[in-house]
């Protein structure tokens, strides 16, 4: 029971979850870093790169949607384990895939299971984070995020070792895979188990799994579900199209090189880190509604001051506005939805569903908009839904008995 937690098992449990969101970013970069490898291992174009990246996304939806079904049915201590495990062992069959066979079809396969593994890890990492905030009383979630960004910094350095060292694309994701794992394994033991989380729902009678079940799709009926929605939805089109059309629209949009489309995106995500990292005490000290609304100011006016830049070097002051206000509306969207223990996972799984919509759906949304139009007027459609999220953050307002988000803490 987190009631009878003491101080330092909560600081143990907190170090298990900045793992646990540092694993996952270790294993999602490490992929990543070795796109062009396993391209050119299995001889294939970017448009079957594209179905491949599509295939992770669409099974991160379903991975989304199903961990409130696996939470009700084992728990989500349980299933955090379930689902850390999966996306290491995912790691390794893409590894599988792509070296020794060279097989397309066991590459998606792999992709497929790391989709599924990493959403639901997604879920379950949020809702215990959520859970650890309120037992240390100060917003944490911010602090989380930023590790799981630490760990996609240490993938992609990692990555760009083992393809300058020439290992291969197998031995090098079957050894993070296994290490993502194994790092479940060690980590969990300091997770308490807590029946806010059904974490002993897997010894129930089928009957009151069904009725947990029944209880946890209810959060679709909620308003508050799809205004939190809103917020992550914005601000995920916020980050998601900077990561996908950041550097075009620098060398398309504002005449720049490839180096300096590269030197944008480096601003934009370290601008978003250094908010991550140290956006708690922000959150303690102003809230978690205003926090929200001034970030959404501060990314609408970055990207506008981006899109309307005569010059280059207002370009990039734009660009760390733009990172700095979208850096904390996936997180703290999370933390909302996770407000309510009795709901958490059900209720992260909704919110986070309407966000990763927007993750997969946006970037080829956009460039069939760009295609038309030109990269940066289509940047105007972000500058509205970023705006539509600063409207809805009042959602993100504490339920009563929260202990963070409010405000003035201390």
């Amino acid at each position: 029971m987190q009631d009878s937690l003491t101080r330092t098992q909560i600081v143990h449990w907190r170090n298990a979850i900045f793992a646990f969101f540092f694993a996952t970013g270790l294993g999602f970069a490490t992929w990543a870093s070795r796109i062009p490898a396993v391209k050119d291992n299995l001889q294939i174009n970017d448009f079957q790169v594209g179905i491949l990246l599509f295939v992770s996304g669409a099974a991160s939806i379903v991975g989304l949607s199903l961990a409130n079904v696996v939470v009700a049915r084992w728990g989500a201590r349980r299933g955090l384990l379930l689902g850390l495990s999966t996306f290491g062992i995912g790691v390794i069959v893409v590894g599988v895939g792509a070296d020794p066979l060279a097989s397309y079809g066991m590459t998606a396969v792999g992709l497929a299971i790391m989709g599924l593994g990493m959403a639901g890890t997604d879920v379950m990492m949020n809702v215990e984070g959520a859970a650890n905030e309120q037992a240390l009383e100060r917003t944490m979630m911010p602090l989380f995020h930023a590790l799981f960004s630490l760990g996609t910094v240490a993938g992609a350095g990692i990555g760009v070792g083992m393809a300058a060292w020439g290992i291969g694309v197998g031995p090098h994701l079957w050894a993070v895979g296994a290490v993502v794992v194994a790092s479940g394994f060690v980590a969990i033991r300091a997770i308490p188990r807590r029946d806010a989380v059904d974490d002993t729902a897997g010894d129930e009678p089928s009957q009151t799994r069904r009725e947990r079940l029944r209880a946890s799709l209810a959060v679709w009926r909620d308003p508050r579900t799809y205004f939190i929605g809103v917020i992550m939805l914005g601000m995920a089109f916020a980050e998601g199209g900077a990561n996908d059309w950041l550097p075009l629209a620098v060398v398309d949009g504002h005449d720049g090189t490839e180096a300096q489309g590269a030197i944008a995106l480096t601003v934009f995500s370290i601008a978003m880190t250094v908010v991550r990292a140290a956006g708690g005490p922000l959150v303690d000290r102003f809230g978690r509604v205003w926090t929200l609304r001034i970030l959404a100011v501060a990314a609408a006016g970055g990207l506008i001051l981006f899109i309307l830049a005569p010059t280059l070097p207002l370009a990039l002051v734009g660009v760390a506005l733009w990172g700095v206000g979208a850096s904390l509306g996936f997180p703290l969207g999370m933390s909302a939805a996770a407000d309510d223990p009795t709901k958490a996972a059900a209720s992260v799984s909704a919110a986070a569903t309407i966000g990763y919509v927007a993750f997969l759906c946006g970037p080829p949304a956009l460039g069939w908009i760009s295609h038309q139009v030109g990269l940066l007027p289509t940047l105007w459609i972000i500058v509205v839904l970023i705006v539509m999220s600063g409207l809805a953050s009042g959602a993100a307002k504490p339920i009563a008995g929260s202990k963070v988000g409010a405000g003035h803490q201390h």
